[in-house]
């Protein structure tokens, strides 16, 4: 558990029994997006791509109490310029009800610490 500003919430880096509530906030995402028709993701494809012997991405996921509420999914890439890697944020999703709390804002700022951690040369999201 990793704890925030924010009493009642928290963030915890995904493991594999996570795998159904990581596709859930997928869908959450895509539903928001108006984007459920393209989401083909698996619970197979997720433990496989984020807990198998190659991992991809990465997932942090935020709790209120016992409810994930959100989520960032995140990897690295690299810069051939600075010769280091940079952290690249794919998706940020909470859900509607749990906005306007600053809970998305604790996602962000825990990628920005772990980006200095890890020596990043660079934090993205587009």
């Amino acid at each position: 558990m990793i704890k925030t500003s924010i009493p009642g919430f928290f963030l915890k880096k995904a493991q594999k029994k996570d795998v159904p509530v990581i596709l859930e906030l997928i869908k959450g995402i895509a539903e928001y997006e108006k984007l459920s028709h393209e989401v083909v993701a698996t619970e197979e494809l997720l433990e496989k791509n984020l807990f198998g012997e190659k991992s991809y991405a990465e997932v942090i996921l935020g709790y209120e109490g016992e409810r994930a509420v959100g989520f960032a999914l995140f990897f690295h890439n690299f810069s051939t310029f600075t010769g280091r890697p940079g952290l690249y944020l794919e998706d940020l999703f909470v859900y509607e009800e749990y906005r306007g709390k600053g809970y998305g804002k604790q996602l962000l700022l825990y990628l920005a610490k772990l980006a200095v951690e890890r020596n990043c040369a660079r934090y993205e999201w587009v």
